[in-house]
């Protein structure tokens, strides 16, 4: 009992609602709900979500005066499952997703304390992409070592320019901060979330993707004879230069015009030879000659250069796929192209 005790005392005002709300019916919880503002309800929310298991008697002490009308035959459990389940009854699915997206992102109360638990590098590349006054804002919030260790991230030339907004900031009026937070929780914290979801497998393929040949072959023998099935399932989900095979000559076509002449030839110079004849055979004559006699004049070249620039041109190759320029076929039934 005093273990209990101890532990009810503990508890915070914010974790005391959160197991409230999780007690009380659905119905009863929809129409709290209802009367709240949108912060409130993302407190909340991260509060239920964040609980674990509370046992029944920590329930029963703090709701003793609801007894006689609560049912506390076991313990309630509060997760993201249920914290979702019970914002889907009293709200529409995209604000259900915002704020589950949010609440599954960072820790903290504040989106100001959110920023203050994201890696430095993720939180630079998103920043070097705003304007440098935004990014002044959101780094004069954060916490000194977080924000220098952004800085140090960020171009030099766009964080000197960083700096100098921030020497020269004043107080920022409040309807520019309540934006530029309104931008962050919309768009870099609901995208973290969402990444933070993903298939760990499909992260892993893109490190994969990004090793040199030494390294990859050297780690994913290692990891086949730990995890056959992981290893198997990470393959599948590569795309490695030699895959280009599985792009059709109008896509080729596409990535001809867009790769760099001599990063191509260097790519090619590793390349089997099903993906050199494929690059040939959707080129010229006189320019598949020139590319030739520009390959037999490099000699010898380093294998990390010929990685670097296979590795550039899978980017390119993916990045048309992703915008519907060119296709890149799987292999399976669904894949094959009708003329």
């Amino acid at each position: 009992m005093a273990q209990i005790r101890e532990g009810y005392r503990r508890l915070t005002g914010l974790q005391k609602a959160a197991i409230f709300m999780l007690a009380l019916e659905e119905e009863h919880t929809a129409a709290m709900f209802q009367r709240m503002a949108d912060e409130e309800i993302r407190e909340l929310s991260q509060a239920m979500a964040s609980l674990g298991r509370i046992d029944a008697e920590t329930v029963e002490r703090l709701f003793i005066e609801f007894t006689d009308s609560l049912s506390m035959g076991g313990s309630l459990v509060g997760t993201y499952d249920t914290t979702e389940r019970l914002l889907r009854s009293t709200m529409d699915e995209g604000r259900v997703s915002q704020i589950m997206d949010e609440i599954r992102g960072p820790a903290g109360r504040t989106m100001w304390e959110k920023l203050g638990n994201v890696n430095e590098a993720v939180l630079a590349n998103y920043l070097k992409n705003e304007y440098p006054q935004t990014v002044a804002v959101v780094l004069s919030k954060v916490s000194s070592a977080h924000a220098a260790s952004v800085l140090a991230l960020l171009p030099e030339n766009f964080a000197m320019e960083v700096i100098m907004r921030m020497l020269r900031m004043e107080a920022v009026q409040k309807d520019v901060l309540d934006n530029v937070e309104k931008t962050l929780r919309s768009e870099f914290m609901t995208n973290l979330a969402r990444t933070a979801g993903r298939d760990s497998h499909e992260s892993m393929a893109e490190i994969f993707n990004n090793l040199d040949r030494n390294a990859e072959n050297r780690f994913m023998t290692a990891l086949e004879e730990r995890n056959r099935e992981s290893a198997d399932r990470i393959k599948a989900l590569m795309f490695t230069f030699d895959d280009l095979i599985r792009v059709d000559g109008g896509g080729i076509q596409m990535l001809l015009r867009q790769v760099e002449k001599d990063q191509l030839a260097m790519a090619l110079k590793g390349a089997s030879d099903d993906v050199k004849a494929l690059f040939f055979e959707n080129m010229s004559e006189r320019a598949g000659k020139m590319l030739k006699e520009d390959m037999d004049a490099m000699g010898a070249v380093r294998l990390k250069d010929v990685d670097e620039a296979q590795a550039a041109v899978v980017s390119t190759a993916k990045a048309l796929a992703d915008a519907g320029e060119i296709v890149i076929a799987g292999g399976g039934e669904d894949d094959e192209l009708v003329y």
